[in-house]
């Protein structure tokens, strides 16, 4: 008797090892690659919202343009503006937090896991939300109908007389989701924080980083709590006959903008606290010193952290309030530089003596330093309300609001990027393309937002499609859109250093710039469990400690 095997033809069921690696990374609860796709979104509504830019820039180069009609223009410059603060900015700052805190604290993860994915997923919905709307704006039976009624979307424009369809909805619902992610992700770091220190990390030796990220948690769940109200408010007016912002109903218009900016300007403070982390960081290692004033750094961002509160109606000025209102937003507007310009000149004093290093991280960190003055200075003159009063509404506050988000917030993450990559990915970004990078965006940075200021001295206002010739604004305009093309070229760079990198990319170590805290004590990329045994810590620089033992920090702390 003979037996005879058989062969049984495959179904294609067999797992392939990519399916089994996506599944990985969509499923995963891991602080680092949750990070990473934080990072990841970022980059690409970064491209996104870098379009959009370009789009914009094409219509306004000269007098009488039709590039763009003015419902598309409109569209358009709400789309950028929402995603660049609530889709590229913010998960960027999340991303960076959710990788490194736990990390620098000595921690194996964060303190919800699970929470921390749900909060991902809550935020990338909420991105895809916005853009659903193109499609989905007018309903089932229509053409898609982008926002367009501004990031800010200021009443009655949000109303159903003015925004028709459901674009409006879109936008609102988006924001909606993204705000409980981000507030679960705002609880999430700061319970980390306080219960997972590992031992001997007691606050006074965290790192300047995990201080900030802590106090832009705090910011954030003060600041995003009332946006959420308005959005919700908002909905109530357009679907359950609610009149809170309608104006002929005995509703108010600037109730709307009082709540916009209570969340509108901590959040600015949300995104630069942590870049001021990234360089607080950076410039040390750079200089070979430790950070100077380290009491006085903390206490200047818990000073910033609190102040920024109070001074959201300077985006009112010109909305008519008591002269006693404008008084106090005037003085709480002022108060803010001053621990502002602690942290500016302690990070001088760190540099001063110091055998500076200018590798790109540092590059990015001294281009900040020196736009960043500049944009306080234009913030202080903002600050007064007769000044304000005049220029409020000119292209001398965008340039004003672009020097904060691109020359110091954008600036920043770019120093973290080329300070982390060795880290998270095992791989050196090229130094020569960083260089690259980095020259040409100064270049196209100070085009751009340098000559922006000027057409708003000479009277253009915000947010028109198109302007008549013979206003003295055309030359300007011309520059300002070369500039953004220049940037555009050095965004390109930098995306293909990064692509380069992760594939070929030369081997990195485990610390590869001498660093000393605690994150470049594990292997890069860090295992999952990020440390074999818990480290323990006895000073703010553990590493210095390690590699000096005879000289180590516990001791003069």
């Amino acid at each position: 008797m003979t037996t005879q095997s058989e062969t049984w033809p495959t179904t294609g069921s067999a797992r392939r090892p990519w399916v089994d690696a996506v599944q990985q990374w969509l499923t995963t609860v891991d602080h680092k690659r949750i990070g990473i796709l934080y990072v990841l979104f970022a980059l690409f509504f970064l491209v996104v919202g870098g379009i959009e830019a370009s789009l914009i820039r094409i219509q306004l180069i000269h007098a009488d343009n039709d590039f763009l009609a003015p419902q598309t223009f409109n569209q358009l410059f709400t789309l950028h503006g929402t995603t660049m603060i609530f889709f590229v900015a913010m998960p960027l700052m999340f991303g960076f937090a959710n990788y490194l805190v736990p990390l620098m604290i000595g921690a194996r993860d964060m303190a919800f896991p699970r929470l921390n994915a749900f909060s991902l997923w809550l935020t990338v919905f909420g991105g895809f939300l916005l853009y659903y709307s193109l499609v989905g704006g007018y309903g089932l039976y229509g053409a898609g109908n982008a926002p367009d009624v501004g990031w800010f979307a200021y009443a009655p424009l949000t109303s159903k007389t003015f925004s028709p369809g459901h674009s409006t909805d879109y936008w609102t619902l988006s924001l909606l989701v993204s705000g409980f992610g981000s507030i679960a992700t705002a609880i999430n770091i700061i319970t980390t924080v306080f219960c997972l220190r590992c031992p001997g990390m007691t606050l006074g030796r965290m790192p300047l980083f995990v201080w900030l990220a802590l106090a832009m948690a705090m910011l954030a769940i003060l600041a995003i709590g009332p946006l959420t109200a308005a959005q919700a408010m908002l909905m109530i007016d357009r679907y359950l006959g609610g009149l809170f912002f309608d104006t002929q109903a005995g509703g108010s218009a600037v109730l709307w903008m009082h709540f916009f900016w209570v969340f509108g300007h901590p959040e600015v403070y949300v995104l630069v606290i942590p870049a001021f982390g990234f360089a607080s960081e950076i410039i040390p290692v750079f200089s070979r010193k430790a950070i100077f004033g380290y009491p006085i750094m903390v206490a200047a961002t818990l000073a910033i952290a609190f102040v920024s509160i109070s001074v959201w109606a300077h985006h009112m000025f010109t909305v008519g309030m008591t002269p006693a209102g404008n008084t106090f937003f005037v003085l709480s507007t002022v108060a803010i530089a001053v621990p502002t310009g602690i942290k500016i000149f302690n990070w001088l004093a760190t540099m001063w003596g110091g055998r500076i290093e200018f590798r790109t991280p540092m590059l990015f960190c001294v281009g900040f330093l020196f736009q960043f003055l500049l944009a306080g200075l234009t913030g202080v003159m903002l600050a007064s309300a007769p000044f304000n009063w005049q220029l409020g509404g000119s292209y001398f506050v965008v340039a004003h609001f672009h020097y904060v988000i691109v020359g110091a917030i954008l600036f920043c993450a770019f120093a973290a990027f080329y300070y982390w990559f060795p880290k998270v990915t095992g791989r050196m970004l090229s130094e020569t393309l960083g260089k690259w990078h980095f020259w040409l965006f100064v270049v196209g940075f100070h085009l751009t937002f340098d000559t922006m200021h000027v057409p708003g001295l000479l009277g253009m206002p915000r947010r028109i499609y198109t302007y008549e010739a013979g206003r003295g604004w055309e030359g300007w305009n011309a520059v300002v859109t070369v500039g953004a093309v220049i940037q555009a070229v050095a965004i390109g760079i930098f995306v293909l250093n990064l692509v380069r990198a992760a594939l070929t990319g030369p081997k990195a170590g485990n610390d590869t710039w001498d660093a000393w805290t605690l994150e470049w004590s594990t292997t890069s990329p860090p295992p999952e469990y990020n440390f074999a045994t818990l480290p323990v810590v006895r000073s703010r620089r553990p590493l210095w400690d390690v590699k000096h033992p005879e000289d180590p920090d516990w001791k003069y702390e």
